[in-house]
């Protein structure tokens, strides 16, 4: 047989705690992910990551994995005295590759059989493969809260799974969904589905923790002499004012109006773009020649001079 350290493969060390591995495979997932990932061998990678968290994640694979002692990545090595005796019926494991062995052991498609045949007590039969994905909401959806069916084809029991996202929801959220994931071969409980909530980009608003920002763009003669705009928020159409003397970049801020996120309420900042017209005509540059002589104003006044 062909060892692997399934440590190893998770960067963790022997004594490392179910929390410790736990959050390991998690990073290396998301990491090797081959939605994401542009690591080289990232597809093998999740594959080796996934195989060491079935194996370490579950107590009962793990204390096994634990007796066959400690070999060097890829060693040919021999079970220890009496471990060969978990197989059904005392079965001789030798000269098999150690990939083989375990999906034989833990039910990885070579043979399986039932959670008896396999030495398992019903009541502590292995549960399912956890299964991480990503879904991608609209910010109006994370703002409201919205409820979502979904088609996952390799999750638990359902093809299409149906789950609320709650209004508030921010980008890395990770929502759990138990029982939702990879069934047990041995009829113990299915594994969970760990959702990554990402926003989509949205045409108007920037989200920037729980601040939403909108571009608000105003004349120049808006700027100079103050007016009210209304303005879209996620939350409903709102008339602020606009100060006399506005400056390009100068944020508005509409306290409340942000991400209503349950720890720190967000705020809406309206940030004013002064923009110009696209074709002004000749009256419009006549008055534009007259400001410029009216107003003894140097918008460089830290430039060198001509």
């Amino acid at each position: 047989m062909k060892y692997k350290d399934y440590y190893q493969l998770l960067g963790v060390p022997r004594g490392a705690s179910a929390e410790d591995i736990k959050k390991a495979y998690r990073r290396l997932a998301r990491k090797y992910h081959p939605d994401v990932s542009k690591e080289t061998g990232a597809e093998e990678k999740f594959k080796d990551v996934n195989e060491a968290h079935d194996i370490l994640g579950d107590p009962t694979k793990r204390a096994a994995y634990d007796q066959l002692g400690n070999y060097r990545p890829g060693q040919d090595f021999r079970p220890p005295p009496g471990w060969g005796g978990r197989g059904e019926g005392g079965a001789d494991f030798a000269g098999m590759d150690f990939s083989d062995l375990f999906s034989q052991f833990f039910g990885g498609g070579h043979g399986g059989g039932s959670h008896r045949s396999q030495g398992f007590h019903p009541g502590h039969a292995p549960r399912g493969q956890d299964v991480e994905a990503r879904l991608s909401v609209s910010l109006e959806e994370a703002f409201h809260g919205v409820e979502k069916q979904i088609d996952l084809p390799g999750a638990g029991d359902g093809r299409n799974i149906k789950l609320r996202i709650p209004a508030g929801t921010l980008p890395g959220k990770r929502l759990r969904l138990t029982g939702k994931g990879q069934p047990s071969r041995f009829g113990g409980h299915p594994g969970d589905l760990y959702l990554n909530i990402e926003i989509a980009p949205h045409p108007l608003y920037r989200l920037e923790g729980t601040d939403i920002c909108l571009d608000t763009p105003i004349a120049p003669w808006e700027a100079a002499l103050g007016t009210s705009v209304l303005v879209p928020t996620p939350s409903g159409n709102v008339r602020i004012r606009i100060p006399a003397g506005a400056r390009g970049g100068q944020k508005l801020r509409l306290p409340g109006r942000g991400m209503p996120a349950p720890e720190s309420q967000g705020d809406f900042f309206a940030i004013l773009q002064v923009v110009m017209p696209d074709q002004p005509n000749e009256a419009a540059k006549a008055l534009f020649r007259q400001l410029e002589k009216e107003c003894a104003f140097d918008p460089r006044p830290t430039f060198p001079k001509a």
